[in-house]
């Protein structure tokens, strides 16, 4: 570059005094500033940084710097001819030489960009269309336009202001138009930039779209943008929950804060997906403390790097305590209260994966369960303010451990709400949360992506949808209005079929399915069976008793709960059932506690079935005397670390 400035500089400034003298052959006096011009130009350009910069990806801020540098090279060749004696130039040659030269640096440079850019891309790219035409619509054709994938060659909008204009070099069309532009402009894709429309409004613009088979992609949504979790110019397959249609309710600050802000807050299950949502939506109220209670040294780790990197960059000082503990360590959780002065805790650890948890009955039971007595138990003994419980639509009429567990759960904190006047017990009741592990979503985008099959249980499934970061706050907020005991039910919206959220998954990827009406299509959608205890709707409410809050989309229900008395004697059985790994004596006890429990025939757990295909005579009498020393030996040791414990408490 430096090269051909040398050479194309000195032609411009001869131009210049050509058009002026109206002659090709320049006064004799002027020979010695042709080399000044190069000086002048070649230092210019590189003090400015024009020889650093790389020309594919020159932009608007690279033009802005040749024209300062054109400006500042003809400024400093005007001052040499004043100040060095040299003969006068003339203002009208100087006007004349910044105009070429300007025309030719950012001209040379633009082109070569354009000419290399043009080499470097495929021959077959893909034509899009830009869905909003509007500032991020603007942007996204910039940068798809020197890009080696894409070429927008339309911009839709449902302005009819806009129809009809151009976008850089881009016709504006009409929605109705699209179907057109399948045929004429070979478009195969579209990009939604809609980084602002509401949830509702997306929807209504993928059901228009659903019906031409093209593949949708859209930006990220404007407070992914804002916090700076996505870019702009981020692609991403449609978000599942724009499909939804849901838009949500923006906090209520009051509730929001009332049990957070300058409180100290614990999370247990922390790593999870609800739990890390919980603490993002958390760490910016400004709590005094956040203890992170996670039994998974990766997740505790993943967790509290990214809330410590965004307490730096927000500067917030909040204390955040990462702890790897388990609810069934009653010393460690008692502990942890008292060291840490905890006001709050949000309890969303727990065992949700229906299969998982049916073939695990003793560990899902006890973590469910047990772990939520042992972590209640000792908010009550310290005497914290609140206590929320994250449970589950499963745990309405069970069929399965997981929803049994969950509700046995739930009447663990109303029977101990009896017994207590300064803490508030209360749970929240959620059905399906979007992207959370286990979640349906993510596994269709992946079998899709790997051409199928995508498999549904049964294609009458039914299921609520929330995102978690709205599931987040509205456990918050309920947490806040609670008065003690109360079962807190979130409004998700209307129900959706699993098999149609399939289809429209399968065809907002530009993708058919393939079954008997059309043979030829993409993606098979294979049907598999409920799985083990699965339901296939799910409620929200026992009964029907129902009152609103504070709140419209959260629900107060008015539902049975046992007495304490009987809740303790239940819950001892189940530790000595759980104890001697007794299956069948643990699911009894759920029957017992929990009316509404309908388990299917038989017991699924993995151990307690395989012990019952081979039975071994010796090792059940091992299991069973290693189960009566362990409950012997727990026994004494229990005794002895309680002795110890309220000593040092009285102390």
């Amino acid at each position: 570059m430096i090269g051909i400035d040398a050479v194309m500089l000195p032609i411009a400034f001869w131009l210049s005094l050509s058009l002026k003298f109206d002659s090709f052959i320049p006064p004799v006096e002027h020979i010695a500033t042709f080399v000044c011009v190069v000086v002048f130009g070649v230092v210019t350009f590189s003090t400015l940084g024009l020889y650093r910069a790389v020309i594919r990806f020159m932009g608007v801020k690279a033009l802005g710097r040749i024209v300062v540098g054109v400006t500042l090279s003809v400024v400093a060749l005007s001052f040499f001819g004043e100040t060095f004696g040299a003969e006068r130039i003339g203002t009208s040659a100087l006007a004349i030489y910044w105009s070429i030269a300007l025309l030719y640096v950012g001209g040379s440079r633009f082109l070569i960009r354009y000419l290399v850019l043009y080499r470097t891309r495929p021959h077959e790219l893909k034509r899009v269309a830009i869905y909003g035409a509007g500032e991020a619509g603007a942007r996204l054709s910039s940068v798809l336009q020197g890009g080696p994938e894409f070429e927008p060659v339309a911009f839709m909008d449902d302005r009819k202001t806009l129809w009809g204009s151009q976008i850089n070099g881009i016709t504006v069309y009409p929605p109705r138009d699209l179907p057109k532009l399948l045929a004429t402009k070979g478009v195969d894709r579209v990009l939604l930039a809609m980084p602002s429309a509401t949830h509702r409004r997306r929807r209504e613009v993928l059901s228009a779209l659903e019906p031409l088979g093209i593949h949708v992609q859209s930006l990220p949504n404007l407070s992914d943008i804002i916090t700076g979790k996505a870019q702009i110019d981020q692609l991403r397959e449609v978000d599942v929950g724009d499909l939804l249609g849901r838009d949500t309710v923006p906090p209520n600050p009051k509730l929001f804060e009332s049990c957070i802000r300058g409180k100290s807050v614990m999370v247990t299950g922390a790593g999870g997906s609800i739990g890390s949502e919980l603490c993002r939506q958390i760490l910016p109220v400004a709590p005094q403390r956040l203890v992170l209670f996670e039994m998974s040294e990766l997740a505790l780790y993943t967790i509290e790097r990214e809330l410590q990197e965004i307490a730096a960059r927000e500067r917030l000082s909040v204390e955040i305590i990462p702890l790897l503990a388990n609810g069934s360590q009653s010393g460690r959780v008692r502990e942890i209260i008292v060291v840490y002065g905890v006001q709050t805790i949000y309890h969303a650890a727990a065992y949700k994966h229906v299969p998982m948890v049916e073939h695990n009955v003793i560990r899902g039971v006890e973590n469910n369960v047990l772990c939520t007595w042992n972590l209640a138990e000792a908010a009550l003994n310290v005497g914290i303010e609140t206590f929320v419980l994250i449970s589950t639509d499963k745990a309405v009429n069970p069929t399965n451990v997981m929803g049994a567990s969950k509700r046995l759960a739930e009447l663990v904190l109303q029977g101990l709400q009896e017994r207590t006047t300064v803490t508030r017990f209360c749970m929240v009741r959620f059905g399906n949360v979007l992207g959370s592990s286990g979640s349906v979503v993510p596994l269709f985008r992946e079998q899709i992506r790997r051409g199928g099959p995508v498999t549904v249980t049964h294609p009458d499934v039914i299921r609520y949808f929330m995102t978690i970061p709205e599931a987040a706050q509205l456990v918050i907020q309920a947490g806040s209005m609670a008065v003690g005991g109360d079962v807190f039910v979130l409004d998700m919206g209307r129900p959706v079929r699993i098999d149609d959220l399939a289809r429209r998954m399968i065809g907002l990827m530009g993708l058919s399915v393939r079954d008997a009406d059309n043979a030829e299509g993409d993606i098979e959608i294979v049907y598999t069976g409920l799985r083990s205890a699965e339901k296939l709707f799910e409620e929200l409410l026992i009964g029907g008793n129902v009152t609103k809050t504070d709140h419209p989309m959260i629900m107060r229900a008015i539902e049975h709960s046992l007495p304490w008395s009987r809740m303790e004697k239940i819950l001892q059985d189940l530790q000595c059932a759980i104890a001697e790994s007794d299956c069948r004596e643990v699911l009894n006890l759920l029957r017992e506690a929990v009316a509404e429990y309908r388990p299917a025939e038989g017991i699924r757990d993995h151990l307690w079935t395989r012990n019952a295909v081979a039975p071994s005579t010796d090792t059940g009498d091992k299991v069973a005397d290693f189960a009566a020393k362990r409950r012997q030996a727990e026994g004494s040791l229990h005794s002895a670390k309680r002795r110890v414990r309220d000593n040092t408490l009285t102390q």
